[in-house]
């Protein structure tokens, strides 16, 4: 495509790029309109296992994330007000924030999901980040199943940290969340603290000084909201107090109205 090309341009080639990389899809009918489009495009990142993709289409699908994420509106860390010790709430989409590091809640094998459109953070920040995202995922998953067997699933509250391509964040955390079935129990509510400590840890390791955690495991995995964000908050304030200087900016990051006020309370 040529240097100066438009959005439509780039969707257009793009629907018809990833059409061609399908054997199941490639004669499917593209819609006319632009949303229509947009949805197919979508559709066909997400279904898309891990396989090596033309350069020159990572090229065009890279320009077009970018720009669509210009479009939504990226927000900084002077946009996000602190309510107290470096702590703030934001309620939005994670894929907008440049921060140093978002958190993504994701399942134990690590690839995304594979649902079409599904509304999941792990969808959004797969389908924004492009499709290089879940191509690094598998190759680390390989290796770990090399070192582990070929059983080997990722554990509860074991962060993996990789690019985050052409979100606006530098870095993206992956971690598995407690999944509740039946019950809340003191190890559960352990495993959700270690999943916020651990995060981070893996932060402050690689220098990462501002991170947007997403309200982990309070989706699918059934995670009580209200003791979900007690536990979030508490673990973190605890985690800076004794690693000070470390990171300078948390941001609790929520999509939900329930879910924002349970940490203006807490917080406030």
């Amino acid at each position: 495509m040529k240097e100066n090309s438009t959005q439509t341009e780039r969707l257009d080639f793009l629907v018809e790029a990833f059409k061609s990389d399908s054997d199941q899809y490639k004669n499917l009918q593209t819609p006319d309109d632009a949303d229509g489009k947009r949805r197919i495009l979508r559709s066909l990142m997400n279904i898309r296992m891990p396989k090596r993709m033309d350069e020159a289409v990572l090229t065009v699908q890279d320009e077009y994330l970018r720009e669509r994420i210009r479009e939504n509106g990226i927000v900084g860390l002077s946009d996000i007000p602190v309510i107290r010790d470096g702590l703030s709430i934001w309620q939005g989409d994670i894929t907008r924030l440049a921060v140093d590091a978002i958190v993504n809640a994701a399942n134990s094998q690590m690839l995304g999901c594979f649902v079409p459109m599904h509304a999941c953070i792990d969808n959004c920040i797969h389908t924004f980040a492009g499709v290089q995202l879940r191509a690094e995922c598998a190759r680390r998953m390989s290796e770990l199943r090399e070192k582990n067997g070929a059983d080997y699933l990722q554990p509860t509250a074991v962060p993996m940290l990789t690019d985050a391509y052409n979100l606006p964040a530098k870095k993206v955390v992956h971690i598995v969340g407690p999944i509740v079935q039946g019950g809340l129990s003191p190890a559960l509510e352990k495993d959700l603290a270690d999943c916020y400590k651990n995060t981070l840890n893996i932060c402050a390791e690689n220098g990462l000084r501002s991170v947007a955690f997403c309200c982990i495991s309070t989706g699918v995995f059934c995670f009580p909201n209200k003791r979900a964000a007690e536990i979030a908050v508490e673990t973190v304030e605890t985690w800076l107090s004794e690693h000070k200087g470390q990171i300078d900016r948390v941001i609790f990051n929520v999509f939900k109205g329930e879910d924002k006020a349970y940490y203006e309370k807490l917080l406030y």
